[in-house]
């Protein structure tokens, strides 16, 4: 037998990955870093009337291909460990940067001064040869261009950094999300239980005294309301008409219960069929009506269930002409079913909704509901 059970609707779902930098990301911050380069000491060479400056170029880029390779393997490392902390990935940055740097200073020396040089670079290296040897000349650059290749490293970690803030950020507007979804799903389903148990025993007394065309009434208009009621997403708005409609649905079980006690006035203007308002959310003011002036009441009672456009919000308002202290019975201004309603207007209409509760002149109960005016109205 097929469950009756409505299936949960999709609701967004976190993101548990580690973030990262996107490689696209990583390999351009790599190729700028070094075209930069590149553009900078050309144009220096040629401000500064270079000799060879065709030849300078060659070699330039090739050293700066090998450097761009070199520094991918450098991301590649940075990228293993971009789930560590950034004072870990900082660290890791900073001392990998050596090797790195040592590296590329090899990589300079032997492009310009070990393979073919030219004649200014020759008269360079007699000079410099007096005073030190190739590996300490390797080590001078390394040493000159370490804080350029640091420099990358430092960018790589703050891309990082901020992308791993972004994901933070992200999930953080899930959870709420989630959060939110959760409140409204358990504020929605917060049906009061005495309706249908209200609504059994009046099925019970209808069968006994062998009504059967209201009591099938009744359990079609108990089945209609319950599936339209169970099926419905608690989180997304139905158009005013929807909900007027499942009002008329409830009203007219209770007045099964109610024959002569009961009676009900609609008034929505034509305009505001398709205004959107949270689900059921006249349910508990009409089952709070119901409660304390139908049943506490001896004579006749009347439930008006209003709507209007007022500077762009909509007013929904449900009253009574019910005698409450007649009643003994306290205000109904802090029940289960007001601050279902008051809590549900919060999470969807977040500082933009509000519950006016209090008498109503000339006796009564009067709850009035403010909201934005949302859909096609």
């Amino acid at each position: 037998m097929a469950s009756s059970v409505p299936p949960e609707p999709n609701v967004p779902v976190t993101d548990s990955s580690t973030p990262h930098v996107p490689g696209r990301v990583a390999m351009l911050s790599v190729a700028g870093f070094w075209l930069f380069y590149f553009t900078l000491n050309t144009l220096r060479a040629a401000l500064e009337g270079d000799h060879d400056q065709l030849d300078m170029i060659g070699r330039r880029t090739v050293v700066t291909l090998a450097a761009m390779a070199l520094t991918g393997l450098f991301c590649l490392l940075l990228r293993r460990i971009e789930h560590k902390s950034t004072a870990t990935l900082l660290t890791t940055a900073f001392l990998a940067a050596i090797p790195v740097s040592a590296g590329y200073g090899a990589l300079n020396y032997t492009a310009f001064y070990l393979v073919n040089p030219s004649d200014s670079i020759r008269q360079e290296m007699h000079h410099e040869s007096m005073k030190q040897g190739h590996i300490m000349a390797i080590a001078d650059y390394a040493a000159s261009w370490y804080f350029f290749v640091a420099s990358w490293a430092v960018l790589y970690v703050a891309l990082s950094f901020a992308y791993k803030v972004r994901h933070a950020e992200r999930n953080a507007a899930l959870y709420r999300s989630e959060a939110q979804t959760a409140q409204l799903r358990a504020l929605r389903y917060q049906i009061n239980p005495h309706f249908l148990f209200n609504t059994l025993n009046s099925l019970s007394t209808l069968v006994m005294r062998q009504r059967g065309d209201e009591a099938e009434r009744m359990i079609m208009n108990l089945s209609n309301f319950f599936r339209t009621s169970l099926t419905a997403d608690p989180t997304e708005d139905v158009p005013l008409s929807d909900e007027i409609r499942m009002q008329r649905l409830y009203l007219d079980i209770e007045r099964v219960r109610f024959p002569d006690r009961l009676n009900v006035v609609f008034d929505v203007p034509t305009g505001l069929e398709s205004a959107a308002i949270p689900a059921l959310i006249l349910q508990p003011l009409v089952e709070n009506a119901i409660k304390h002036a139908v049943a506490r009441s001896p004579r006749p009672i009347t439930i008006a269930v209003r709507a209007r456009a007022e500077h762009g919000e909509l007013h929904l308002t449900v009253e009574d002409d019910g005698d409450l202290a007649a009643a003994g019975e306290p205000t109904p201004g802090c029940g289960l079913g007001l601050r279902n309603v008051n809590d549900r207007l919060k999470a969807r209409f977040p500082g933009a909704a509000r519950c006016v509760i209090g008498p109503r002149a000339g006796g009564g109960f009067r709850v009035e509901l403010v909201m934005p005016l949302t859909g096609n109205a």
